[in-house]
């Protein structure tokens, strides 16, 4: 054999083995952003109208399920006093006086419609008062809302201040504002407070509860009670059909004006909910549906209230959330 150099194919040969240092990246899974998912389902819901043919539907088959009930109620009452005359008797007296229950009801939820027109109606003539200026609009409206308050103890001192100062005032805007600060500052007040226990509880059960739908239902409840609560202290008591239309009302304004969408800034804006949206993201939904919760009841105010905001400055929803998440978790809501 011929000794000499050895030509080596390295085509065929293995590769060097890769440190660490050739390992692909780890891909970044970005945790979405909060949305407030809960509330944005229940604004859409609530803003929607039904079909014409639905209501009729409804409206048929609650009468048609009417009528049958109340026929086989009265051959089994009927019937009973054939068998056992007293006991026939006492079933019928039972009959009326639900009856008369289901009256009075529908004469309460009449007169909260009532209530939430006159709200509605005093609200626009006070815009127009203000627009105005005329000091004798401005006069009616303040004895409308003298009368509307007279028996609350907690509209008193404003009223007896109102009394006092109002015959020394000569513009109808001068007048607008001195009832506006006195009679209608503690009312709001407490309107402000019923917003922070409403978003308060919203955020805790969203970030503290995993259970399916169980956000929803809190909110749905949440909100529900919110704006109830707010009609009672504006003095538009409103039932279960009427607390119902001014939710309506309420969540159908939120969707027009797009108050129900979620941004960056706002998110990163309350309660420190940018960092805890990325530490945990049902701490994230938990502020954003509490924040949302305010939204509602900030235009619960304004849609209930007898007068627009001018004297007084319209409650900020930045403030409501951070003083209702304020301790709730942790320091960053402080």
């Amino acid at each position: 054999m011929a000794k000499g150099p050895v030509l080596i194919d390295l085509e065929d040969a293995p590769a060097p083995e890769k440190g660490p240092e050739a390992a692909q990246p780890v891909p970044d899974f970005e945790t979405p952003a909060p949305s407030g998912q809960a509330m944005q389902t229940i604004a859409t819901l609530a803003a929607r109208r039904p079909a014409r043919v639905v209501k009729w539907f409804w409206g048929l088959l609650l009468s048609l399920l009417g009528v049958a009930i109340s026929l086989a109620a009265w051959d089994f009452a009927n019937g009973l006093v054939a068998r056992v005359p007293l006991l026939g008797y006492a079933v019928m007296v039972l009959m009326c006086a639900l009856i008369f229950v289901l009256l009075v009801m529908a004469l309460r939820e009449l007169a909260s419609f009532s209530r939430l027109k006159r709200m509605d109606v005093l609200h626009r003539a006070g815009e127009a008062a203000r627009a105005s200026g005329d000091l004798a609009e401005a006069q009616k409206i303040v004895a409308q809302i003298t009368r509307l308050y007279k028996a609350r103890e907690d509209t008193r001192w404003g009223r007896d201040v109102l009394a006092e100062k109002s015959a020394d005032i000569l513009d109808g805007d001068g007048l607008l504002d001195l009832v506006e600060r006195d009679v209608l500052g503690p009312l709001d007040l407490a309107a402000t407070r019923e917003i922070e226990a409403a978003a308060r509880q919203v955020a805790m059960v969203t970030a503290l509860v995993p259970l399916a739908l169980a956000d929803v239902v809190t909110a749905f409840t949440s909100n529900l009670r919110m704006i109830r609560r707010i009609a009672e202290i504006y003095g538009g008591r409103s039932g279960a059909l009427g607390n119902w239309r001014l939710t309506r009302a309420v969540m159908t304004h939120l969707v027009a004006t797009g108050a129900v969408a979620i941004g960056d800034d706002f998110l990163s804006s309350i309660a420190g909910g940018g960092l805890l949206g990325k530490l945990s993201r049902r701490f994230g939904e938990g502020v954003v549906n509490g924040a949302l919760t305010a939204r509602v009841g900030v235009a619960a105010i304004e849609v209930c209230r007898p007068l627009p905001f001018a004297a007084l400055k319209r409650p900020s929803v930045t403030g409501l959330v951070r003083r209702a998440l304020t301790g709730l978790f942790g320091s960053e809501g402080k």
